[in-house]
């Protein structure tokens, strides 16, 4: 599943705090057009990760970064916009696609709970997966994809690389 030019990097949390930070440093790393993919069960710490993106992408702290379930689409303003989308609440494809997803594409970060449920792959733009995997109620383990092997998040990542 590994594409050419790109790795995947597994890490463990022990922590909320681990996690906030370890996506706070994915945050400082993007360019600005990327998809993020978070797949994970209910309570993984997919809104978590966004606060952390959310962080490394320089939205105000006092900014409030919480999951869209009922407003579907969140909107942060950082030195690039965040845009937080939430598919928990969806079970039929058609309203995914009603959601304008493509329209977003290369104006921002896209950042997608429940990615699981896309009913098409997104095409042409950078997609980072990131996978969180539940192993007690303090620790995680979580899968990045999609990282370019010279980035800056894998050199500051000291252990986990594959």
């Amino acid at each position: 599943m590994m594409k050419i030019g790109s790795c995947d990097l597994t890490l463990l949390s022990r922590s909320e705090e681990e996690t906030f930070e370890l996506a706070r440093k994915l945050g400082q790393t993007l360019q600005g057009e990327e998809v993020i993919l978070l797949i994970g069960e209910l309570g993984a710490g997919k809104t978590l990760m966004v606060a952390g993106l959310a962080a490394g992408l320089g939205v105000n702290e006092q900014t409030y970064v919480c999951s869209p379930s009922f407003t579907l689409i969140n909107v942060y303003q950082g030195r690039v916009t965040l845009y937080h989308l939430d598919l928990y609440r969806l079970s039929d494809p058609e309203e995914i696609v009603d959601l304008g997803l493509e329209d977003l594409l290369g104006s921002g970060i896209v950042a997608i709970e429940w990615a699981e449920k896309l009913p098409y792959e997104i095409k042409g733009v950078k997609v980072i997966k990131i996978f969180i995997e539940v192993i007690n109620e303090d620790q995680r383990r979580i899968t990045i994809s999609g990282l370019e092997p010279e980035s800056d998040f894998i050199g500051g990542q000291d252990s986990g690389k594959n």
